[in-house]
């Protein structure tokens, strides 16, 4: 399937199962082509993840619980032990895909779980209740996104210039989104709203998917680059940051995408309201504080070349984090399906977890 990107806005999914297989969009390719690429195992989920085909942390998580959907229909006609076995193996792989998302961490524990309530089933039993488990945590994200956009949503006042880095949109969900999804929900609200997108460097998630969502909803936005952020601000041309996040510590303490908090920085001084916006399942109570996060370092190519192109010289000395840790007190309030935690405080977001829905 190879379509051109605007003309498939309609038919968005980033991932959906169909016919025995997990279609997931490749974000590669956006915004210049729409292309989906096709998981059977586990071990493709895995590479989808680890290569950026499938990114944002709720849409990892799901594509990941999926992955282990397959491998049980793959091996279902396996005696138990091999079945059981290469189930084994297909969750590590899946583990070891990418290491600072805990969505990941999260859906496959789920997944875990619901293999041993199944485990005295035949294995095409228990396949065919691992995919509705999956199929559960996908439709949970997409209504829980919607939660949390509501919320989020109070808080942005009428005519807000906002700024967001990186993509936290249906794209990194399974729909509707965590910041985007705030700002889409505020539109729904009937608030006028006009976006900054943040480039991102060095994948342009900003530049090729936040606008790409953004403008196919109407929705105003200008592209900037990260480094003009500052000046912008300084010039009171930003009246709010919203972010996404990849894993939040018990403190709330906060990964997200490399430049983050820099943009958290550069607020706090200019005194603008700087939020994120996660589910729980991004939030990782096992972890005191921001610096147990993993960071993960991708590739020197990523930063020396982009498509093909390479700028730097051969040879240069390259590091690339793929994500920072924002401290707790840069973040003005903390935005879940269940709540808005501010100031976020560490008995602010535990309490989060007996709240009601």
């Amino acid at each position: 399937m190879h379509d051109s990107a605007q003309a498939v806005q309609s038919r968005v999914a980033t991932l959906r199962f169909e016919q025995g297989r997990l279609a997931l969009i490749d974000q590669r390719l956006l915004p210049q082509a729409f292309e989906y690429r096709y998981c059977d195992s586990a071990q493709s989920v895995a590479e989808a993840i680890r290569n950026m085909v499938v990114r944002g942390a709720p849409a990892i998580g799901c594509a990941a619980a999926y992955g282990v959907a397959l491998e049980a229909q793959r091996q279902s006609g396996q005696p138990r032990e091999a079945f059981q076995r290469a189930l084994g193996v297909g969750f590590e792989l899946l583990a070891a895909s990418r290491p600072t998302a805990v969505n990941l961490g999260w859906a496959l524990q789920r997944m875990r779980q619901k293999l041993t309530a199944l485990s005295e089933l035949p294995n095409d039993a228990i396949a065919a209740g691992l995919l509705t488990e999956a199929q559960a945590i996908q439709l949970e994200d997409l209504a829980l996104n919607r939660r949390m956009g509501a919320l989020g949503a109070k808080l942005v006042p009428d005519g807000a210039r906002i700024l967001t880095h990186c993509n936290a949109g249906a794209l990194a969900t399974a729909g509707h989104g965590t910041a985007l999804g705030v700002i889409r929900s505020a539109v729904e609200a009937g608030k006028r709203v006009s976006v900054l997108a943040d480039e991102t460097r060095p994948w342009l998630q900003g530049a090729r998917l936040t606008a790409w969502e953004l403008l196919a909803d109407g929705i105003p936005t200008t592209l900037i680059a990260d480094v003009s952020a500052g000046y912008l601000m300084s010039r009171g041309e930003i009246d709010l940051v919203i972010v996404g996040a990849d894993r939040v510590a018990a403190n709330g303490d906060t990964a997200n995408k490399i430049g983050t908090y820099s943009v958290a920085v550069l607020a706090s001084r200019h005194h603008i309201p700087f939020y994120v916006a996660c589910p729980l399942s991004t939030i990782d109570l096992a972890l005191h504080d921001g610096s147990g996060i993993p960071i993960e370092e991708r590739a020197a190519e990523e930063v020396t070349g982009y498509r093909g192109v390479h700028w730097a010289p051969e040879g240069v000395q390259v590091r690339n984090p793929s994500f920072d840790v924002t401290p707790a007190e840069l973040i003005t309030a903390l935005i879940t399906e269940r709540g808005i935690v501010r100031p976020v405080t560490d008995a602010g977001i535990r309490g989060l977890f007996h709240a009601a829905y």
